[in-house]
């Protein structure tokens, strides 16, 4: 059997608190408007855990595959490609993680849900199936989208809209209009993150024809794209702040935007792909940061 240390470095932990910010941004968002439960809480960071983890290993799976994992690639060895873990138990652990995710979100729509129309569950539950499909399709079976330039979209829509505004949907009820720019935030900075990964990765991606939005626009429009990225997730909770509470202890936050301010320098500055394995975890840390120090300031 496969060590706890191989799966471990499969399930990428350093990813988990960059999935966690969309939950923890959209139930602070949702106790501000005094609409926060904690089972819905609990279920919605299990539910997100689950298919982060289910997409690192669909991700290992798909380019062990394909190989673009290989020695040349730049980054943490993979389990996978080392041979750590066989593609059979790899496999397995992808079923399980597909299962453990239909469980758990299948558990919070019906906390959630309780005295809503039953359409809402059904587009919960088609959003769920939808995030499951989106984890797997990356990189796994024909054209996955992951290889033809498309994963940021998908990043942007599930690790920032779909994440922030379903979570504080599931606590309240209720769409409003002004949620919508942290959410737009934390999609930004999510983006930001995998474009750091594709950054790190362009020489081999291209050497394997993974079709990256970094391979497609060349290194120095890359970092153009990832400064816009982070400016406008930045942005978007300014303009949020301004056009709802603009008391001092709202823009607390803005601690956190000195590590998004660095990786736009680091990435800007960069000349060798291998210096950008670090950033990833910073800039990561840093969007935890602003979620939670946004949420405090909403809640203080």
């Amino acid at each position: 059997m496969a060590s706890l240390s191989a799966w471990l470095i499969s399930f990428r932990l350093r990813t988990l608190p960059l999935a966690l910010s969309a939950i923890i941004t959209g139930s602070f968002l949702a106790a501000y408007k005094n609409s926060f439960h904690s089972d819905v809480f609990i279920l919605a960071a299990l539910t997100t855990l689950f298919l982060q983890i289910l997409s690192n290993l669909a991700n290992d799976y798909g380019d062990t595959v394909s190989g673009v994992d290989n020695q040349e690639r730049i980054g943490p060895q993979r389990s996978l490609q080392a041979g750590a873990i066989t593609m059979k138990q790899m496999r397995t652990a992808i079923i399980a993680f597909v299962i453990l995710s239909l469980i758990s979100g299948i558990a919070l729509i019906v906390v959630a849900m309780k005295g809503m129309k039953l359409t809402y569950s059904f587009l919960f539950l088609v959003l769920g199936i939808a995030a499951i499909a989106s984890a797997l399709k990356y990189t796994i079976g024909k054209n996955p989208y992951g290889y033809v330039g498309l994963g940021d979209v998908f990043v942007f829509l599930f690790f920032g809209l779909v994440g922030v505004m379903g979570t504080y949907f599931l606590h309240t009820h209720q769409f409003t209009v002004m949620e919508w720019l942290p959410a737009i935030s934390i999609g930004c900075f999510s983006t930001g993150v995998l474009n750091l990964n594709n950054l790190r990765d362009r020489v081999n991606d291209a050497a394997f024809g993974k079709q990256t939005v970094v391979v497609k626009l060349g290194v120095n429009k890359a970092k153009v794209y990832h400064a816009a990225l982070l400016i406008t997730g930045m942005m978007a909770t300014v303009v949020y702040t301004l056009l709802t509470d603009p008391s001092i202890i709202r823009w607390i936050y803005l601690i956190s935007f000195a590590g998004i301010i660095r990786s736009i320098w680091a990435v800007q500055k960069n000349e060798s792909p291998e210096a950008l394995d670090p950033e990833l975890k910073k800039l990561a840390i840093s969007t935890l940061l602003f979620s939670l120090l946004f949420g405090a300031g909403l809640i203080f």
